[in-house]
C-alpha cells in the first residue's frame, strides 16, 4: 500500500545523537561561503540557521525505509523547507531528531508529503522544528 492520508501522525523513533561540535560549525559555514562570520567561530559558536537539515535530514532515513509507505527518495522531490527555532544550535549540543509525518495528499501517482522534524536535546530541550514538504511520485509499471 503506497502512502496515503492513513500515514499521516506517524513518527518514527529519534535518531541517535549527534553531537554539535565547532569543527562542524565551521565546516558547515565555510560550504556556505560564511566562514569568517565570527558567529560560527570560537567557544561560543552557534551554528548558522540551515545547519539543522543536517541532523533533520538524518530522521528522514526511518520514514524512507518504511516498507509500507513505499516511498523512495530517487522519485521524491523536496519542494519546501521552513525552520521554527525557539534558540539556535551551540557547539557542544547533542541533538536528537523525531519525524512526524503531518499532511498526505494522495492523487493518482503522485504524493504530497508534509513532514515535521523535531530536533530536541538530550536533556529534552526542543531547539527547533525542521518543516518539509516533499513530492512523491509513485514507480510506474
Amino acid at each position: 500500500m503506497p502512502i496515503s492520508e492513513e500515514h499521516v501522525g506517524r513518527s518514527y523513533p529519534a535518531t541517535a545523537p549527534y553531537q554539535v561540535s565547532r569543527a562542524k560549525i565551521a565546516e558547515f559555514a565555510a560550504a556556505l561561503g560564511d566562514a569568517d562570520n565570527p558567529a560560527y567561530a570560537g567557544n561560543a559558536a552557534v551554528a548558522p540557521p540551515t545547519f539543522a537539515v543536517v541532523l533533520a535530514s538524518a530522521a528522514w532515513d526511518a520514514m524512507f525505509a518504511d516498507p509500507e509507505l513505499g516511498l523512495s527518495l530517487s522519485r521524491t522531490v523536496h519542494v519546501d523547507q521552513k525552520f521554527s527555532w525557539q534558540r539556535p544550535l551551540r557547539a557542544g549540543d547533542e541533538v536528537s531528531a523525531t519525524l512526524t509525518i503531518e499532511k498526505v495528499r494522495a492523487r493518482g501517482t503522485t504524493a504530497i508529503i508534509a513532514i515535521s522534524v523535531a530536533l530536541t536535546t538530550s536533556d529534552g530541550e526542543l531547539l527547533c522544528t525542521a518543516t518539509s514538504t516533499l513530492m512523491h511520485t509513485e514507480e510506474t509499471a
